[in-house]
């Protein structure tokens, strides 16, 4: 892994929770073989106790259901949010955890004719401080490809959860190009910088399409982009690995 500093850090010696964010292209990989297996054996490696993927098949007839596949070889929990949904083809967001998940939500991000996009929005239980429960939200998503559509679904994302009732994380395939696109500027607005590896295209990685927030921000302890072999050749975007605090849970 290739690590890229967090602008804050958490005291020394604090437990963290290892988050992902994966990109799978419908499990095909930049040599055009189809191989929920080895997407599987990518998320191994992450060792991540919750990794949000997006592009995932989820049945119909053009494409078998991944996510069996993958909850089978990683051991995890795992929850579908489909944005597509036809006899066709399913297909959309999926969270896998090895966490508890308390709650489950979808959130509708579809902008006019455009291609269906959405949030998974779940509630995990990270453990028990102080006899008091240890929640986090963790909202998983897929924005599309203009920036007009972008900036309405990142106002719809703020809007979900503009007052929190427990730390947020926000993360996923936002296809942000621009450094300071307008989409980015009203995250940091409500999230503040939080580090942005690029991830895309995997080969060689230009863009930092792949992005992980989270409020309150001083809990983000850092970002890395995952870079094995594997994960080079399985999709076309690499994921990205955060640690959070757990510890000092207010």
């Amino acid at each position: 892994m290739h690590q890229t500093a967090a602008p804050h850090r958490a005291a020394a010696g604090a437990r963290a929770l290892r988050l992902a964010t994966y990109n799978i292209h419908g499990a095909i990989g930049t040599d055009g073989l189809r191989a929920p297996e080895r997407i599987a054996s990518v998320i191994r490696e992450l060792d991540a106790d919750i990794v949000a993927l997006q592009e995932v098949p989820l049945g119909g007839s053009l494409a078998p259901n991944a996510l069996p596949v993958l909850r089978e070889a990683t051991g995890m929990d795992a929850i579908a949010g489909p944005t597509l949904d036809t006899r066709e083809r399913r297909y959309g967001n999926a969270i896998l955890s090895r966490l508890p998940i308390c709650a489950t939500r979808s959130l509708d991000l579809s902008f006019g004719t455009r291609e269906a996009r959405g949030a998974l929005d779940v509630d995990v239980q990270m453990g028990v401080s102080g006899g008091r429960a240890m929640p986090l939200r963790v909202v998983a998503t897929h924005l599309g490809l203009s920036a007009r559509e972008r900036r309405a679904q990142i106002r719809a994302l703020i809007a979900a959860f503009d007052t929190p009732r427990m730390p947020v994380i926000l993360m996923g395939d936002l296809n942000e190009w621009f450094i300071w696109g307008h989409a980015l500027r009203m995250l940091v607005s409500h999230f503040r910088a939080a580090p942005a590896p690029r991830t895309f295209p995997s080969r060689f990685p230009v863009f930092a399409l792949d992005r992980i927030w989270m409020h309150p921000a001083d809990r983000l302890l850092d970002v890395q982009v995952h870079r094995s072999m594997l994960a080079r050749v399985a999709s076309d975007h690499l994921p990205l690995v955060a640690r959070i605090a757990r510890e000092h849970y207010p």
